[in-house]
């Protein structure tokens, strides 16, 4: 009898191996080890978590196997989960992410909500929205998703972030209702031809010294550069906020994702600016005032 070129291991069933790897994660620094190994066992086998549970006694075949014990490797080194996989959730969406791109985060919804509070649904009217920074297009393709019939536009000075957000937005349906550019803030804009009623972004805000005393998956994976707010970590809020005025029809907001300690410093910035009026700010989950909206003077 031919023997089968991808043999099962009957030792090593799907609940057998997460037993396994959620008591190996425990004795390293992995956070969520039972969570951890079942989102790379259902990577492996093109499956959902929830499938698992209903398939516990199946045998893994031994590149099944081969295969996940180079994830686990992985992420013992401290790899996020969303580098391993390519993917991460974010806003009901799922979107592709690497290494050329922040890994979106929970605390940025607020910023996706705060955003979507301020556009209306098609057809009552037609505004233009900018994001600066658009890493792997988690922000606009969810406020594009979420309300079709608006121009968008983004930015981000790497050109492959911008190759990943756009194939996010191909991936999510928005495939050529946002317009991707590349360039440093502002720069590639004409004040004169284009003006917003709405300006959104999630800048570098964490302090160059704090950097070195990141999580290592943060540390040494994510892209320094989406990360690196300089000196005080508002080096690159303060950019905007200085040069956003005249890209910023009369009354429109500029909404950005701040530090949690960086109200106070954010709001002096603001009204040392002179071109807004007094900024709002909205908390996130633990309470920290986490978006911060400035509107533009009406002159």
């Amino acid at each position: 009898m031919q023997t089968p070129s991808n043999p099962i291991d009957p030792q090593w069933t799907i609940l057998k191996i997460l037993q396994w790897t959620t008591a190996y994660f425990k004795t390293h620094p992995v956070d969520s080890p039972r969570l951890t190994a079942e989102i790379l066992l259902a990577h492996v086998l093109s499956a959902k978590r929830i499938d698992l549970y209903a398939r516990f006694d199946q045998p893994l075949t031994k590149s099944e196997l081969s295969d996940f014990k180079v994830l686990i490797k992985r992420r013992v080194c401290r790899e996020p989960v969303a580098y391993i996989t390519g993917s991460r959730e974010f806003f009901g969406i799922d979107f592709d992410v690497s290494p050329d791109v922040l890994i979106p985060r929970p605390e940025t919804e607020f910023l996706v909500e705060a955003a979507l509070a301020c556009i209306p649904q098609a057809g009552s009217s037609f505004l233009r929205i900018l994001e600066i920074g658009a890493g792997s297009g988690a922000v606009i393709v969810s406020l594009a998703v979420n309300r079709p019939g608006h121009g968008y536009m983004a930015s981000d000075i790497s050109i492959n972030a911008l190759k990943t957000a756009a194939g996010n937005a191909k991936k999510n349906g928005v495939n050529g209702k946002i317009c991707f550019f590349a360039g440093d803030l502002f720069t590639p804009i004409n004040p004169v031809a284009a003006r917003f009623d709405l300006i959104v972004s999630n800048p570098p805000y964490i302090t160059k010294n704090d950097l070195a005393g990141l999580e290592p998956e943060v540390r040494d994976f994510e892209p320094s550069m989406a990360l690196d707010g300089g000196t005080d970590g508002l080096d690159i809020i303060r950019k905007i906020i200085n040069t956003a005025p005249p890209f910023l029809n009369p009354n429109a907001p500029l909404m950005l994702e701040i530090g949690y300690d960086q109200k106070d410093r954010v709001a002096r910035i603001a009204a040392l600016d002179g071109r807004y009026g007094p900024p709002e700010f909205i908390k996130d989950y633990a309470g920290h005032h986490r978006v911060a909206i400035m509107h533009k003077n009406d002159l």
